[in-house]
């Protein structure tokens, strides 16, 4: 029979302990390195070390809102679902989707939109000072995007990573350039909801 680790914390730590070779010549301090460790133990790909874009004050905006107590909007269930909402509460934030709502599967389909771009536009100035976190539809994030341009909508963070071969890559090569709040993104076609619950779970632990 094969030997495997079945210790979750020696799993974890032999993880970062691998993960930490394609870390070193990147040069990043202790915060950001622990971002980039947790999205590429998600993704089991170091690839992901050349493409993750950390804004400078990402990690401490993170922060801040989740110690204010700061509400979270992931686009997607498969997000909402892999995300620490114990932890969030424990801060008395709370997480809210409506990619399942009825209204916004009607709205999505009076005008002809995908439900997370719809869903970001129901939200609209609720995403003040909150966390917005979009894994899949790069629809959702445009959408945060013409709303922060247009309406002035201001998030604490971004965690944009949709992942995808039509749209992912400009809306995040979009948000990158134009956003005026803090971001963590992944340059290309890569990504996903598994990479933003990541994300965002990194930020959480780190919080402690």
């Amino acid at each position: 029979m094969t030997k495997y680790i079945s210790d979750p914390t020696a799993i974890e730590k032999l993880s970062m302990e691998i993960i930490a070779p394609y870390l070193a010549r990147l040069n990043l301090d202790d915060k950001t390195s622990k971002v980039f460790s947790r999205i590429i133990h998600a993704s089991g790909d170091p690839a992901y070390a050349d493409i993750i874009a950390v804004h400078p004050q990402a990690v401490e905006a993170g922060h801040k809102a989740l110690r204010r107590g700061a509400d979270f909007f992931p686009a997607v269930e498969m997000v909402r679902i892999g995300i620490n909402k114990r932890k969030i509460a424990e801060y008395g934030g709370a997480v809210h989707c409506l990619i399942a709502d009825e209204e916004v599967a009607q709205k999505a389909k009076g005008e002809g939109i995908t439900r997370s771009m719809a869903a970001m536009r129901t939200f609209n100035s609720r995403l003040n000072d909150a966390v917005v976190a979009i894994g899949n539809a790069p629809t959702a994030l445009f959408a945060l995007i013409e709303m922060m341009e247009k309406e002035h909508i201001r998030p604490a963070l971004i965690v944009g990573v949709p992942v995808g071969f039509v749209g992912a890559a400009e809306s995040k090569e979009l948000l990158a350039r134009v956003s005026p709040v803090p971001y963590i993104t992944v340059r290309g076609n890569k990504g996903g909801s598994p990479i933003a619950a990541a994300t965002v779970n990194a930020l959480l632990y780190m919080a402690e």
